[in-house]
């Protein structure tokens, strides 16, 4: 088998076997194909693209790469969550604790954020103390305990997928479905877990600008995960605005409490209750979405989940006293109101931009290894369709650097658009894929 016919091959339109994707992907993660000809290979797909088949079969080859996490030891049917990412996305802080204080394992593989998208394992390390740096065995066992694990990736989880990323980067072929579907799923699938829950952001804010775009690429993972032999859910939801009010690691985290304890905002809250609610039907806990959701209210209104996260952070080194009095949790030494110029409406918000605000004041990296400042945020206080009077607080800018402050003002000035007419507002959840067809809810 030569790398020179399946570049023509695939060149020609013509479909690949799943032992010629194999020799692609082993070949090029050991180094034996060079990087000219794996960029020639990924260009063509980008033309011709890639069947349903040839595209579970690219994930597979991409998630066997490295270490596949063995979960066989955990009791029960394990469920795990992933979100294509976008600003103030802190859903896995909610509804993990919620599912597992229902005796669903959580057993979750999370990476650290990497430009605006803030990763749950920085959010988490601001507990002072939390180590998501645990051994496998403390892993399984916590689960098996407690019910719930959150743990960093291992560098060697779905390595092929790290270097095919890398060289995607720098040829312009990161924007095709199946390229893109199969590096998200080959990381769910090394993680382990029997149900996948998947959060497709759409909108402003997110990698995916359109429905269109986010449907094809739901609907895409959906079709991998099901011929993968996984229980696969994708839920499209919006990001044309940040999710919640908070955007900033310790912001986001006091706001994940705040939702646990009740009094949470009314997005994150129906996104969180949306992905959670298709676990519980995964994982066979509920027969029903709206039968699911009632039993997550109840550990919201009893008080359960809350509990839940104070047990798992305890249980990864964190102090959990956090988790009740969140005045412990370090804060920002600067803070900022952002007024509005003009009277009107909110009629658009460039969130991408809100993201790139939290970024220049220290709450993202610009390459992976940035140091972060978990205390500096975004407190947003205006959204979408909201009045606002002229010199009205839009938000208000949490900094340790009065120079990033100056410059993140401008910014978020530059992200809120003020018009005459209030504008039609999206729904926080727009559809939901599984395998069978779509629910529009």
């Amino acid at each position: 088998m030569q790398m020179y016919d399946l570049i023509k091959k695939k060149k020609n339109n013509e479909c690949l076997a799943t032992d010629e994707i194999e020799f692609i992907i082993t070949g090029y993660t050991n180094g034996t194909i060079p990087d000219y000809q794996m960029s020639a290979f990924l260009m063509a797909v980008c033309f011709n693209g890639m069947n349903q088949k040839e595209t579970t079969d690219l994930t597979v080859a991409m998630a066997q790469s490295g270490d596949m996490l063995d979960l066989s030891r955990i009791n029960g049917v394990k469920v795990d969550k992933h979100s294509t990412g976008g600003v103030g996305d802190k859903t896995s802080l909610v509804l993990s604790p919620m599912v597992a204080a229902l005796g669903i394992p959580v057993a979750k593989m999370s990476g650290r954020g990497l430009g605006h998208t803030g990763g749950t394992i920085d959010k988490l390390e601001s507990f002072p103390g939390f180590s998501t740096s645990i051994t496998t065995e403390q892993f399984i066992q916590n689960v098996n305990q407690i019910k719930m694990a959150i743990v960093g990736q291992t560098a060697n989880l779905a390595p092929a997928d790290k270097k095919i990323y890398a060289l995607r980067d720098v040829t312009a072929t990161v924007d095709n479905i199946s390229l893109i579907a199969s590096s998200i799923m080959s990381k769910k699938l090394a993680s382990g877990s029997d149900v996948i829950v998947l959060d497709v952001k759409t909108g402003s804010g997110a990698f995916m600008k359109s429905y269109e775009d986010s449907l094809a690429l739901a609907k895409e993972m959906v079709q991998i995960g099901t011929l993968a032999g996984r229980k696969t859910y994708a839920v499209i939801s919006d990001m044309n605005q940040p999710l919640g009010n908070a955007v900033g690691n310790t912001l986001e985290v006091i706001e994940a409490i705040h939702t646990l304890q009740g009094n949470g905002p009314k997005d994150l809250l129906e996104v969180s209750l949306t992905l959670a609610s298709y676990m519980l039907v995964g994982a066979g806990r509920a027969d029903s979405v709206e039968q699911a959701r009632g039993l997550l209210e109840q550990t919201i209104q009893n008080k359960s989940a809350l509990h839940k996260l104070a047990e798992f952070i305890e249980a990864q080194g964190g102090n959990s006293k956090a988790v009740f009095d969140t005045n412990l949790l370090t804060k920002a030494a600067l803070a900022e109101n952002i007024c509005a110029p003009s009277e009107g409406y909110i009629t658009y918000i460039h969130t991408d931009e809100v993201g790139m605000t939290s970024l220049i004041l220290g709450g993202g990296r610009m390459t992976k290894d940035s140091v972060i400042d978990l205390s500096v945020g975004i407190q947003i206080h205006k959204k979408l369709g909201d009045r606002v009077e002229k010199g009205e607080a839009l938000a208000t800018l949490y900094a340790n650097d009065s120079i990033k402050l100056s410059e993140a003002k401008q910014r978020l000035l530059g992200a809120y658009i003020i018009g005459e007419q209030q504008p039609e507002i999206h729904p926080y959840v727009y559809t939901v894929v599984t395998k069978d067809d779509l629910l529009h809810l």
